[in-house]
């Protein structure tokens, strides 16, 4: 006689073939009511899921693809933790690679996991992403987190770096600065671009006629060091003050920039206050403790997971039917207000 099949369970507890994968395997983002019906329609029917055979019918490797623009640095440790997490809890091994910030190293990642992965995880915040579109994978299921590489069914996680950018200059300013300079990201990056045109149009509508200092540094500790050299040396052959406030587009340039500031002597926060964005674990522990913009690093990497996993599952549907949309996630970033920026006491 033939067993019930995962399509039988999920038509005797009326639920969609995906409800019913996703109760049968134990994922958390199923409504306890739904994971009951399944479980006693599972129970009813004599359900035995069969892992091997489905792994074999569906060719799965019970492995996916992760591709970050660099594997170095606590940004990126703190996303492969959170995917890596996420995927532990599942049952799924990782296949890492990074692009280098060249989108050639990228396109040569994706061929390469091809067959051999059930899966992609992606970051490509390239202004040139849209070039890897055209060799993704049309069968494989694909979540970008802070991504352009165009329109992704499965889901996205983006950030609102244009927000933040906004966030970090009305805090500078709610702080008493008056001069403001910024130290970007890459052109190349369009998340740096975003926070760089945040910062722009805060600082010109709240500060109009003033002149901003820019400096493009490339997400190292190195450029942010470099950079407050910059306003440091052009500040000594005009005779002007340093500006009062500096939004750093990512901590790890700002940690770089906190140590230029203090070779050179200058008091941070009272002389220049100092913002800067993704919360990545060291800028608690930066001296003075760093203010940023927190965007939950660990999290964008285990929600990219989860949605994954929830693309994987709606791919293994037959005949496409019970299909659902895919999920698109945008970040706000918070600002966690600490002593690099502490210019004013807090009101009472």
């Amino acid at each position: 006689m033939k067993g019930a099949t995962l399509k039988d369970v999920a038509r005797e507890a009326d639920v969609s073939i995906a409800s019913a994968s996703r109760a049968i395997n134990g994922l958390d983002n199923v409504a306890e009511e739904v994971r009951r019906r399944v479980l006693e329609a599972a129970s009813k029917l004599r359900y035995v899921p069969h892992g091997g055979a489905r792994s074999l019918v569906m060719a799965r490797t019970n492995t996916v693809g992760v591709l970050l623009p660099d594997i170095y640095g606590e940004f990126f440790s703190e996303i492969i933790r959170g995917v890596d997490v996420a995927a532990r809890a599942r049952g799924l091994h990782l296949l890492v690679s990074g692009s280098h910030g060249d989108i050639n190293e990228a396109v040569a990642a994706v061929r390469a996991m091809g067959g051999r992965v059930d899966g992609l995880l992606v970051m490509s915040p390239f202004v040139d992403s849209q070039d890897l579109a055209a060799v993704l994978p049309l069968n494989l299921p694909l979540v970008t987190i802070a991504s352009r590489i165009g329109k992704v069914e499965q889901g996205s996680i983006s950030i609102d770096n244009f927000g933040g950018g906004v966030k970090a200059v009305e805090h500078l300013i709610d702080q008493g600065c008056k001069t403001l300079a910024h130290i970007s990201g890459p052109p190349s990056n369009f998340e740096a671009q975003e926070r760089r045109r945040g910062f722009l149009e805060a600082a010109n509508t709240a500060l109009p006629g003033a002149e901003h200092r820019l400096f493009e540094g490339d997400f190292t500790e190195e450029s942010g060091y470099r950079g407050a050299k910059a306003f440091l040396n052009a500040c000594a052959q005009t005779g002007e003050p340093m500006p009062e406030g500096i939004f750093v587009a990512n901590d790890m340039m700002a940690v770089g920039c906190l140590l230029a500031l203090r070779e050179a002597g200058k008091a941070v926060p009272d002389e220049v206050a100092l913002v800067g964005f993704d919360d990545i674990p060291i800028a608690r522990f930066a001296s003075p403790p760093l203010s940023t913009l927190r965007v939950g690093v660990f999290d964008l990497g285990r929600r990219g997971l989860e949605l994954l996993v929830d693309a994987m599952e709606r791919d293994s549907l037959s005949d496409g039917e019970d299909r659902e949309s895919g999920e698109g996630i945008v970040v706000s970033p918070e600002l966690v207000f600490r002593d690099s920026s502490r210019r004013r006491a807090p009101p009472a």
